[in-house]
């Protein structure tokens, strides 16, 4: 039987089939009702174990719903996260960052990487070579930005991110634009400057966005998350069969 992987985040859910580390048919729900859309999805076929990652915390009235969907459960949020401590992460780590964290060591093992996710929010973790967690930072993403110009200031508008920039605005909307890119630039030419051998790894929804201004090479994997928790239920397989 085939894996079930599924990410609550920020903006939308995210989910895929998986064996072992293949990734299979991918879902996208942006909506109010995530537990229906994946009871229409394991109504289709059940899993063996369903991952559930969310940024916030799952009821116990829907995780008594999910429970007859798979054969074996694994829940990660905000209540559940003991499971960190057993890949040596800190409990505050949320756990789309822990699940990139986790790829990124099985993809570039004995490497040390700087790992860039840039949505909703833009965080960077480092690793060690030897795969321990150095730390990391959270900040706004791009389209954060731009609202909180466009919010907290009246006389700025709201735009989106720009196909192209200037080094310096000569307008409004360019001093915008020039402003938030270059300074999410900045900040990311700032970490890779801490671990100038590391490899660098962006995922996220705008890794595309940021890979074609970099000037140094650069890995996107855009299905880290859900990598990771394949790893995620990899783990909880051979646990349970202890």
């Amino acid at each position: 039987m085939s894996n079930l992987l599924i990410e609550i985040g920020n903006t939308a859910l995210k989910a895929a089939w998986c064996e072992g580390m293949t990734l299979g048919r991918s879902y996208r729900y942006q909506g109010e009702k995530p537990v229906d859309f994946i009871l229409e999805i394991t109504a289709r076929e059940k899993p063996f174990v369903m991952v559930l990652s969310s940024q916030y915390e799952i009821s116990p009235a829907d995780e008594k719903r999910l429970l007859p969907e798979c054969e074996r459960l694994m829940i990660l949020d905000p209540a559940h996260t003991g499971e960190l401590e057993r890949y040596c992460l800190p409990e505050h780590l949320s756990f789309d960052r822990a699940a990139n964290i986790l790829a990124a060591r099985y993809l570039f093992k004995g490497q040390g990487c700087t790992l860039f996710d840039l949505g909703t929010t833009m965080t960077v973790d480092l690793i060690s070579p030897e795969g321990d967690y150095e730390g990391g930072n959270i900040s706004l993403g791009c389209r954060t930005r731009f609202k909180a110009l466009n919010r907290y200031s009246r006389s700025l508008p709201l735009i989106d991110n720009p196909s192209e920039t200037v080094p310096l605005g000569t307008s409004m909307r360019s001093s915008m634009e020039a402003g938030v890119v270059s300074g999410i630039m900045f900040e990311m030419e700032g970490y890779m400057a801490l671990r100038p051998d590391n490899v660098v790894v962006f995922t996220g929804g705008d890794a595309n966005y940021f890979a074609k201004w970099m000037k140094k090479p650069i890995f996107v994997v855009c299905n880290l998350v859900l990598m990771g928790l394949a790893l995620f239920a990899k783990g909880y397989e051979e646990k349970v069969d202890r």
